[in-house]
């Protein structure tokens, strides 16, 4: 079996850099992501569009490695998007409450753009002879 194929390519701009992507993101190919990402904020890039159109995959690796750049980038006022993300891939982004990484054109619906907080609750199921004490 064939493992996944990612291509990455940075084109810089004046107000910033355009990541293209290609292929799919998942475990194998992420740390890909990862380093251009990385790139982007060590050269102080203040703007990072991410284009997926011909992305055909994304895991949650990849949105990892989305939010991990945005949160990284935000203390230097570096702003991350993602354009062109493929319906069901920005279904999922918006789902997860990380909305406000799309371009507000391709969002599927209008998000907050703050980190969503999640609040778990531990649940225990009574055992034989407890009164569900």
């Amino acid at each position: 079996m064939p493992l996944p194929q990612l291509h990455v390519s940075r084109h810089d701009r004046t107000t910033g850099a355009l990541l293209t992507l290609s292929g799919e993101i998942d475990l194998a190919t992420v740390p890909r992501v990862y380093a251009a990402l990385a790139a982007c904020l060590r050269d102080g890039v203040h703007g990072i569009d991410v284009d997926l159109t011909a992305v055909t995959f994304c895991d949650v690796s990849g949105l990892h490695a989305f939010l991990t750049a945005s949160w990284l980038g935000a203390d230097a006022g570096t702003v991350l998007r993602l354009r062109h993300a493929p319906p069901a891939m920005a279904r999922v982004i918006e789902m997860t409450g990380s909305g406000f990484l799309l371009d507000e054109e391709h969002a599927v619906r209008s998000v907050s753009p703050r980190v969503p907080t999640v609040v778990c609750r531990a649940v225990t199921a009574p055992t034989r002879g407890s009164r569900g004490r």
